[in-house]
C-alpha cells in the first residue's frame, strides 16, 4: 500500500492507496511547528485507527513547506520505517516541463498536472483552490506549459476583513443573489460569486491561449480544499476531484517503481 502526502501551507492531505482505491483519506491542518515525534505519533495513530498499520510499504509526498519536508522524511524513516519519494521537477514524472524555471514550480502543481494528464487524456486546465488559487495548463503532448497564481479565497477573505475597519468576517457561503442587500451578503457575493466569475474568466482566456484550442476538447478539473465552496457557481468545470494531487503522487510513485523493476 502507498501512503500519499500533500503538504500545503494551510492543509496537509493524506491518503492510503490499496492498489485499487483509496482506503482512507485525511485532511489535517498544517502546523509547521510540529516535531518529528508529534507528527510520527499522529500518523501512526491514524494508520492504527483504520487498521492500516504495518500494511503501508511505501510513501510519496509533495511539499511546498520546506521545513515540513524534512520533518516528514524523518518521520517516514523513524516511525514508519518506509522509503519516501519526494516529488520534484527533477524526477521523470511523465510530464515535460515547459516552465521557464522548473525549479520554481511547486511539487503540488507537478502532481496535479500528472493526474490530470492521465485521468483526462489530452489537453487540460487544472483549477486548484488552496492557500493560493492556481491554474495549470497541460497540452495534449504532455507538456506543462505554466499557468496562473493568485491569492486564495480564504486569504482574500482574511485580507479584506483585516484591512477594512468596518468589515467583519463572514461565513464563506453564497448569498441569495449577486446584489447584496446587506454588508454580509455583499461580502459573500464578492468572495464566492466574485471568485467563481473570476475562474470562469481566467479559464476562458487560458483556453484562448492554449495551443490545442480548436484541435481537441480541453478538460477543466477543479481541486483543492476550497473548491467545494465555489464549484456550484462556476460554469467551466468539467469535473471536481478534491484529491487530485494525491492521485498525481500515486501515479508518479507507480511510474518510478515500474522503472526500477
Amino acid at each position: 500500500m502507498l501512503l500519499a502526502i500533500d503538504i500545503g501551507n494551510t492543509n496537509m492531505t493524506l491518503g492510503v492507496w490499496d492498489g485499487r482505491s483509496w482506503s482512507q483519506q485525511w485532511r489535517l491542518h498544517t502546523t509547521p511547528e510540529l516535531t518529528v515525534d508529534e507528527l510520527g505519533l499522529t500518523l501512526k495513530s491514524l494508520l492504527r485507527e483504520f487498521h492500516l498499520e504495518g500494511k503501508v510499504d511505501r510513501a510519496a509526498m509533495c511539499s511546498v513547506v520546506p521545513w515540513l519536508t524534512t520533518t516528514f522524511q524523518e518521520v517516514a524513516s523513524r516511525y514508519l520505517n518506509l522509503p519516501i519519494l519526494n516529488v520534484t521537477h527533477e524526477l521523470d514524472t511523465g510530464i515535460r516541463m515547459g516552465h521557464d524555471n522548473p525549479a520554481e514550480v511547486g511539487a503540488d502543481r507537478i502532481a496535479n498536472t500528472v493526474a490530470a494528464y492521465h485521468q483526462f487524456p489530452g489537453p487540460s486546465i487544472v483549477v486548484d483552490m488552496g492557500t493560493a488559487t492556481k491554474f495549470e495548463v497541460v497540452t495534449a503532448a504532455g507538456l506543462f506549459m505554466g499557468g496562473v497564481i493568485m491569492p486564495g479565497l480564504r486569504l482574500a477573505a482574511d485580507a479584506l476583513t483585516s484591512r477594512a475597519a468596518q468589515l467583519r468576517s463572514v461565513p464563506l457561503q453564497a448569498p441569495p443573489q449577486m446584489i447584496g442587500r446587506n454588508t454580509v451578503h455583499a461580502v459573500q457575493s464578492g468572495l464566492i460569486l466574485g471568485y467563481a466569475a473570476m475562474i470562469d474568466a481566467v479559464v476562458a482566456r487560458l483556453r484562448e491561449e492554449h495551443p490545442d484550442n480548436g484541435r481537441y476538447p480541453i478538460a477543466v478539473v477543479g481541486t483543492g480544499g476550497n473548491i467545494g465552496l465555489i464549484a456550484n457557481h462556476v460554469s467551466v468545470l468539467d469535473t471536481v476531484d478534491p484529491w487530485l494531487t494525491l492521485t498525481g503522487l500515486r501515479l508518479v510513485s507507480d511510474r518510478l517503481r515500474k522503472e526500477k523493476l
